[in-house]
């Protein structure tokens, strides 16, 4: 974990001048509205989910967080213009290489949650649809292995900011939900699957609390809605091997 501090302790004021500048940037093109900042967790370590609709969603947890904050997300961002995909290279963030398992990654991300840090990640595994789909197994992997506790995270609006609109500034909620303490997974082989799995959903149903339900997609209690969210339920990159893996801090 030293090697991870000394990787990270020099972009500490870089990171708190992109949370000041997404600050500005947001109300700029936007109305924000941050709804429950007393639920964030103090001076212990813990993970941040939260629904994945936008290119601009890593941006929302710089504005709602401090320069602490830690990210791992896939390495290619095929739905980001191409504009913005440095953003996340400025602040830093560790690549997870679809396809690959993303081992050294995970490891990383382990290690900050062991040493009271904060990390944040998406567990939908990207932003291909506008309404909520089954997890990946990283986040409840990771949450198994550290029992850290994990603040949900409802993003609300931000797909109506683009393309921007002269005098205009779409109305944007960031909904915190209660942070929450995972059950201990105790099984072995596939009853240990089933466990993750069971987590997996428990995290996404504590993000769809905080969405409209319209957005809660595969966990809303409208047959119609679920019905529809099928079509975007399956992984756009189940079969496939994203980049180098290198395992490498961006």
């Amino acid at each position: 974990m030293a090697q991870v501090k000394l990787r990270y302790l020099h972009r500490k004021t870089l990171r708190a001048f992109l949370h000041q500048l997404s600050k500005l940037a947001f109300w700029v093109v936007a109305d924000v509205e941050i709804i429950g900042k007393e639920n964030i967790p103090k001076d212990e370590p813990f993970l941040v989910v939260g629904n994945h609709f936008s290119f601009i969603d890593p941006v929302c947890f710089v504005r709602i967080f401090s320069w602490k904050l830690e990210f791992v997300g896939g390495a290619a961002m095929p739905h980001a213009p191409e504009i913005v995909k440095f953003i996340p290279k400025l602040w830093g963030y560790y690549p997870l290489y679809r396809g690959t398992g993303a081992r050294a990654s995970l490891r990383a991300a382990e290690e900050i949650l062991k040493n009271k840090g904060i990390l944040g990640i998406f567990p939908e595994g990207g932003s291909w649809a506008e309404v909520l789909r089954p997890p990946r197994p990283g986040t409840a992997y990771l949450a198994s292995l550290t029992e850290a506790s994990i603040l949900p995270v409802g993003l609300v609006g931000l797909n109506n900011i683009f393309p921007l609109k002269f005098g205009k500034r779409p109305k944007v909620k960031f909904k915190i939900g209660v942070p929450f303490h995972p059950k201990k997974i105790t099984g072995r082989g596939r009853e240990r699957r089933r466990q993750l799995d069971e987590l997996g959903h428990e995290v996404m149903r504590k993000i769809a609390t905080l969405l409209p339900e319209e957005k809660r997609g595969s966990y809303s209690d409208d047959p119609e809605i679920r019905a529809a969210a099928e079509a975007f339920e399956d992984y756009p990159w189940e079969d496939k091997l994203e980049g180098e893996v290198v395992g490498e801090v961006h």
